[in-house]
């Protein structure tokens, strides 16, 4: 009887992920699989010390550290970021109306100037290419409040 308790359990298990399975975004399945297969390394690596093999487990880190650690960068720098990403194409190619200024700056129109270089200002903390932003947001964010001072 516990057997078929156990079946039974394991099947509720597995029906269960493969519904989660079903419903999860790519993202966070690439990322459960990361932290299945470090865990189950790192397990795997402890079971070797525990047991009196921490030369298996060095061996094998000899081996594929070299593989494990060209594989890591190559997905770090494969990750986009905000200096490496592509402005968005202009829509009319031209300069930014007033009304576009203002929703860049997140201002109501007829914002005053002070109002103007404090949106700016704020913005520009996060948006200068300094400070992990891109240059194509900088300057959509500069070009916003040229236009508002003038």
């Amino acid at each position: 009887m516990l057997w078929l308790l156990l079946g039974a359990l394991v099947l509720f298990l597995l029906l269960g992920g493969m519904r989660a399975f079903e419903q999860a975004s790519v993202t966070s399945i690439k990322s459960l699989l990361t932290w299945v297969v470090a865990l189950g390394g790192l397990s795997l690596a402890l079971l070797l010390v525990l047991t009196g093999r921490g030369g298996m487990a060095l061996g094998a880190l000899v081996m594929f550290g070299p593989l494990i650690w060209r594989k890591w960068q190559e997905a770090r720098l494969r990750r986009p970021s905000a200096s490496t990403a592509r402005p968005p194409p202009n829509r009319r190619g031209g300069t930014m109306t007033r009304e576009e200024a203002y929703q860049v700056l997140g201002l109501s129109p007829g914002a005053s100037k002070a109002d103007i270089r404090a949106a700016h200002r704020r913005l520009m903390r996060s948006a200068h290419p300094d400070a992990g932003g891109s240059d194509w947001l900088a300057s959509r964010v500069n070009e916003a409040r040229d236009i508002l001072l003038r």
